[in-house]
């Protein structure tokens, strides 16, 4: 595997999950409910160079495949302790069965690596966490932790955020002849080097032959050089994953009061998405329940210059508010990438749709 820019190799340590995939060795002290902040960036100037290839579990691939025009899903595993960094934003990630099913099967475009409580994944993704239910999540966890039933925990789980996934026909399944057995989380291959150069064009051709991605990821496909001025790439996000990469970029932490307690934090729209906001990072903010409560009602915003504005209808209509009233002037916690910084467009379009003083 890949660790920050340098090389990468297969994986043949066991962590088994609804899907195994590839990770870096544990650190001493495990990170519970962590985020890879500097995996966090955009594809400059991509077309990828290499995808990774993960075992899966088979209940997981053909109860999502059974679904209808999935747009996301969570490759989750068990034990939250470890990061993936076998791939960029954008990069393929396929998956293969269990031996001996030695088949690819399907795959996705890689967006982002999280350690989340379970809970949250499980209200971020749903059943695109490929299964039906939460209590059935907390089933499997346990069974491949080997785990005694505990109602009451709150696992950490390791989630791999996949856009635009695809799944393939039966007799489209890809042969893989010669994997090796002690592989039992994945392996990363070169796109333009042999083997990983042959059997990518094998699955780029069913690709596109059925058309199973959206336009916008049918870019990354190409793995030609591209000339001209470097451009960023990325996946187009699901709610699921907009969600958990605001609350990534964000540190964790509401923009406005500075909360870290994670369960009660939002990913906040600026332009909702049912006014044509995208689920882009410069289309979020991540606010404590209230605040985001407040923000889509136009009691809060925020200016291009990222100081927070409050509504004096907060007084007028509650006789309340002084909690709020303090924020009025402050300077908005911002991401510290400058990729990520909220588009002053968009905060000036709620500050004059939506905002009323």
């Amino acid at each position: 595997m890949r660790t920050g820019h340098g090389t990468r190799q297969s994986f043949s340590s066991a962590n088994r999950h609804a899907g195994s995939a590839g990770v870096r060795s544990p650190p001493k002290t495990p990170v519970i409910f962590s985020w890879n902040w500097h995996r966090i960036c955009p594809v400059v100037d991509n077309p990828f160079v290499r995808f990774f290839v993960a075992i899966t579990d088979s209940d997981w691939f053909s109860y999502l495949s059974s679904l209808i025009s999935l747009d996301e899903v969570n490759f989750w595993q068990p034990r939250g302790s470890v990061d993936f960094k076998a791939l960029l934003p954008g990069e393929p990630f396929l998956f293969k069965l269990h031996s001996p099913n030695d088949f690819i099967v399907g795959g996705g475009f890689f967006s982002h690596h999280s350690i989340l409580p379970f809970s949250l994944a499980w209200s971020a993704f749903e059943t695109k966490n490929g299964v039906k239910t939460q209590e059935e999540m907390r089933v499997r966890i346990e069974r491949y932790r080997r785990a005694a039933p505990n109602p009451k925990e709150d696992y950490s789980v390791g989630c791999i955020l996949l856009e635009s996934p695809f799944f393939f026909d039966r007799n489209d399944w890809i042969p893989l002849p010669n994997w090796q057995k002690q592989i039992v989380r994945g392996k990363a291959f070169e796109a333009e080097t042999e083997p990983g150069k042959s059997l990518w064009d094998r699955v780029e051709s069913v690709l596109r032959a059925k058309h199973l991605v959206p336009q916008e990821e049918a870019a990354l496909l190409s793995g030609k050089p591209k000339f001209g001025a470097p451009q960023t790439i990325l996946p187009r996000l699901g709610q699921g994953s907009f969600r958990i990469l605001i609350t990534d970029v964000y540190k964790r932490t509401c923009a406005m009061s500075g909360s870290h307690v994670l369960h009660v934090l939002d990913a906040a729209h600026i332009k909702p998405y049912s006014k044509g906001g995208e689920h882009v990072v410069n289309n979020g903010l991540l606010l404590r329940q209230d605040l985001h409560t407040l923000f889509d009602r136009g009691y809060l915003t925020v200016t291009p210059e990222y100081k927070v504005e409050v509504s004096q209808r907060i007084k007028e209509e509650f006789n309340n508010g002084k909690e709020y009233y303090a924020m009025h002037g402050t300077k908005l916690g911002v991401p510290e990438s400058i990729a990520f910084l909220p588009d002053p467009s968009l905060l000036e379009w709620h500050n004059e749709r939506i905002f009323a003083d």
